[in-house]
């Protein structure tokens, strides 16, 4: 970035509001009539009261407060209108966030999470809006074009994978969240290391700090699906499939690299090596 686009994108990191756990006012739901023995018609009352509530909103203020997903969720997500990341509850639980852990894997998994969300600001979606939310191209045409021949990279990368079949993953579709994954591991990476100078970090069942980094990294991505859901999903899932999202993040990473001394011309160090940030 230029000093004139960094500028402004230290002026929207440092607006972005961090909503953890649960909303601090909780909705109300006292209207809503819930019958045990009424599916049909509690899904029909369920709809017309959540409409009425988003009808409600015209003409008043925007409320920040608000959330898109329930303390329950194991998601997060970040609202570039809103300009605020989101973590519920339920993904700052085990094994995905575990207190009971040490930093390595805490930093690898959620720490990636965290990173994950807070690069959507800035990627190819992220980036059309400003700190307010408000929807204004804020780079340089220079800064710009050097960002979209970044994600090139990422993209040829991507779309190398075989989902199933003779299917590959549409990296034009994935490209926002593979560009997520990758700077957001980097940050958690560098984040980790940060907070963890000087201190002796002894090795733990068998791996070494760096490697509990990458696997903890890896874990959350432990997933099987039928190959009919892999076909509707490379057509319609803008995250690329599990296993992208993490050997196609660590294949471009020298620290992961270095970790588990992966060689020149193996299988997880890829070449050209995609960097965005």
């Amino acid at each position: 970035m230029s000093p004139a686009t960094k500028q402004e994108a230290l002026r929207k990191l440092h607006a972005i509001r961090n909503k953890i756990g649960y909303p601090d006012h909780w909705r109300d739901y006292t209207a809503l009539e819930v019958k045990p023995d009424d599916y049909a018609g509690n899904v029909l009352r369920a709809y017309r009261f959540n409409q009425a509530y988003e009808w409600n909103k015209l003409g008043k203020p925007v409320n920040r407060d608000e959330w898109g997903m329930t303390p329950p969720t194991v998601n997060a997500y970040f609202d570039p209108q809103m300009n605020d990341i989101n973590f519920p509850a339920g993904v700052l639980q085990p094994p995905l966030y575990d207190p009971k852990l040490d930093d390595a894997p805490n930093y690898g998994n959620t720490g990636a999470t965290i990173g994950h969300e807070l690069t959507h600001a800035f990627d190819d979606e992220g980036r059309q809006f400003d700190s307010k939310g408000n929807l204004r191209d804020w780079w340089t045409p220079e800064d710009a074009k050097g960002f979209e021949q970044r994600i090139g990279c990422v993209r040829t990368q991507y779309a190398g994978y075989v989902i199933v079949d003779d299917i590959h993953i549409n990296s034009k579709l994935t490209s926002g969240e593979d560009v997520a994954d990758l700077g957001g591991t980097l940050l958690a990476y560098m984040a980790w290391k940060k907070e963890t100078a000087g201190e002796h970090l002894p090795d733990k069942d068998g791996f070494t700090p760096d490697q509990r980094f990458f696997v903890g990294m890896a874990q959350w991505a432990c997933s099987n699906e039928r190959p009919e859901d892999q076909r509707v999903e490379a057509a319609t899932d803008p995250h690329s499939p599990s296993f992208a999202r993490i050997n196609g993040v660590v294949s471009n990473l020298p620290e992961f690299q270095k970790a588990f001394a992966c060689k020149a011309g193996q299988p997880m160090v890829h070449v050209p090596n995609c960097k965005v940030w």
